[in-house]
């Protein structure tokens, strides 16, 4: 009798502390007073070393904690771990039950050790429609019996009505937030797309002389040697290139023997006229076979005079190899090198057909050098050419011509040149070509 009367009276307690905890929730005004009901009212009633409720995965209240830290470890542990269990079995999560550790990974269940609370049951919280919008953690030593599970699942109805009717939208904001967690980057995208931006191309470019004067072969014939090395100061009268004159010598030693012998007969009829018609009559014929050996003469004089190609003005001497020229003959007219100021130096710029853009004269261009690409230098533009040419590459490609507003590298070196344009919207900017080569494929 004593026994079973100590029984109803234990009922009775355990009854009447869930009517006041139910009490309590229906009562509280706020969500956060109906949170901080949750995970404290009810410690008499179970016996749980701590508990946590866990709205859309995150902890809005622990146990003796006014504000949990959104970046506490127990808080960390607790998000973690419903939102692997959730993952691992669904079923179970959206009914009352015991948590198993063997569903979290390693990590969760290390810090599960480490907690004075073993045993953990799980209360969900769920909406009219079935769904679960959140849940309570429970932890205790001891084992979590039928009886518990059952009143913690009638505890959680009462819950899941007072948490709604203080946040009645609490599942659609859930969704409406995490479309709008899609919806807003990107519109912020898209905005970002009409951003103006300047438009840019890069093309190859080198450093060249800027009205220098070209050395050119001023006769047919064999290169002995280049005097010269690239790019060597030189002054006006300096013997550049010399040209083989073993022939050109012989050419002249003929035409003056020659001239010898024509004045010689020329004076000899000279002498004869007087007595002789004919001599007389030769005399004519005679001075102008003169007049031709003198032009002969004079012509491989002055032939001979040119097998040395003298600097006509001071600069540096560019071009590429000697050896590549030593003993190559060579034509009348053709390029051998250029005599250049240093400080006048020009930039020549291939820019391919496909990255041709709208270029305003005088538009920036920076040159970055391959020997020192940390380091930009500024030009403008001063001339586009109006039609393409195959460079040494062999793709076609616009000369351009531009003009260094600092002090010029040295001629000779190559880098790449950004050439600015017209400002166009970001979208333009990095979807130029791709559109191109979708308008070529499909013809739109």
């Amino acid at each position: 009798m004593t026994s079973a009367a100590s029984s109803t009276t234990t009922s009775a307690a355990v009854f009447a502390r869930f009517l006041y905890v139910e009490r309590q929730a229906r009562a509280a005004a706020t969500s956060d007073e109906l949170a901080y009901c949750i995970v404290n009212d009810r410690q008499p009633l179970f016996g749980f070393r701590h508990a946590a409720l866990i709205i859309n995965g995150r902890v809005r209240a622990v146990t003796g904690v006014t504000q949990p830290a959104p970046h506490a470890p127990f808080v960390a542990f607790i998000e973690r771990a419903c939102t692997q269990w959730q993952a691992a079995d669904n079923d179970r999560f959206q009914q009352c039950a015991v948590i198993e550790a063997t569903l979290l990974d390693e990590q969760s269940r290390r810090d599960w050790q480490t907690l004075p609370a073993p045993e953990a049951l799980w209360s969900p919280l769920t909406d009219r429609k079935g769904n679960t919008f959140g849940g309570i953690w429970y932890a205790r030593e001891q084992l979590w019996q039928n009886a518990d599970r059952i009143l913690a699942e009638q505890l959680g109805g009462a819950f899941s009505h007072a948490w709604l009717a203080l946040e009645p939208q609490t599942s659609r904001w859930r969704k409406r937030r995490s479309s709008w967690k899609i919806a807003v980057p990107l519109l912020l995208v898209v905005a970002c797309l009409f951003i103006p931006v300047r438009q840019s191309v890069l093309a190859p470019a080198e450093v060249v002389p800027h009205q220098g004067r070209i050395v050119a072969a001023p006769l047919d014939g064999v290169i002995q040697s280049f005097v010269v090395q690239p790019n060597q100061r030189v002054h006006q009268g300096d013997v550049l290139v010399r040209f083989d004159d073993t022939s050109l010598k012989e050419q002249a030693d003929v035409a003056e023997r020659a001239l010898n012998v024509a004045e010689a007969e020329y004076r000899a009829s000279s002498q004869s006229a007087f007595q002789d018609a004919d001599s007389k009559a030769r005399l004519d014929f005679l001075s102008a076979q003169i007049e031709q050996k003198r032009a002969e003469r004079d012509y491989a004089t002055v032939l001979l005079n040119r097998s040395e190609i003298r600097a006509d003005r001071e600069g540096i001497a560019v071009f590429a190899d000697a050896d590549r020229w030593t003993g190559k003959p060579v034509r009348t007219g053709e390029r051998l090198m250029e005599l250049a100021d240093p400080m006048l130096a020009a930039l020549r710029i291939e820019l391919d057909v496909g990255d041709a853009i709208q270029l305003q004269h005088d538009a920036p261009i920076t040159l970055f050098l391959d020997s020192d690409p940390l380091t930009p230098h500024a030009a403008q533009l001063a001339r586009i050419a109006y039609e393409s040419e195959l460079t040494p590459a062999g793709n076609l490609a616009y000369r351009l011509d531009g003009r260094f507003t600092d002090a010029p590298p040295r001629i000779g070196l190559r880098g790449t040149a950004k050439l600015s344009g017209e400002y166009v919207p970001l979208a333009v900017y990095l979807f130029r070509r791709p559109l191109a080569v979708i308008r070529q494929a499909i013809g739109l």
